[in-house]
């Protein structure tokens, strides 16, 4: 019996069923061909992936849940672009998981952020945030500065991060411990915001 219009719209089982199919149907019309497109899967000129410092300070800033007022997208509109820099490409994002793009934004966008302050002043922000942006209403992270780094898991991230693609040499992941050796979450996340879109910077 061919299946009408009103048998579809009366009947609930069928509705969710063809519904799901239809959606996913079109979810991968859409999701499969980026995949194969060069401009969405291969880096940037320049990019190279997080050192371990810049790594565990983006680990930090996800813990932290700055991505929750925080975007890393700018969007190819005159507004944002003249505010922020360059619009934000795929190819800048190929080696973060998960990747932080996004619409809310409590504070500002921060995919330029890097190299647009000094640490000091990324240092005195974290702290008290009202001491550099008076009307800011971000909370103070005071207990970065006296949190150290604990790196007993560098090694296993970056082994992990490799199977995924990221290009980390055997040489890079055997020093990491040593280079987050008494480094604290503060200095970790200063690394990571002052790398936040300088790859795209330095290729034009």
């Amino acid at each position: 019996m061919a299946m009408t219009h009103e048998t579809i719209e009366t009947k609930v089982g069928w509705m969710i069923v063809l519904t799901v199919l239809a959606v996913s149907f079109g979810g991968l019309a859409q999701i499969v061909p980026l995949f194969f497109q060069k401009s969405t899967t291969e880096p940037v000129a320049g990019l190279k992936p997080y050192t371990p410092l810049q790594l565990t300070g983006r680990d930090v800033y996800v813990r932290e849940g700055c991505y929750n007022c925080h975007s890393q997208m700018i969007r190819p509109f005159r507004a944002e672009t003249e505010r922020y820099g360059h619009y934000s490409v795929a190819g800048e994002f190929v080696y973060d998981r998960p990747f932080q793009w996004g619409s809310k934004r409590t504070g500002p966008d921060l995919a330029r952020v890097g190299g647009r302050y000094s640490d000091e002043w990324h240092r005195v922000h974290l702290v008290n945030p009202r001491d550099v942006v008076p009307e800011s209403n971000m909370p103070a992270y005071t207990w970065l500065a006296k949190t150290t780094i604990d790196a007993s898991n560098i090694e296993a991230k970056m082994r992990t991060l490799r199977m995924l693609g990221a290009p980390y040499t055997d040489a890079e992941i055997a020093k990491a411990g040593a280079e987050l050796a008494g480094k604290t979450e503060e200095d970790a996340v200063v690394a990571y915001l002052q790398n936040l879109g300088t790859a795209l910077k330095n290729a034009r």
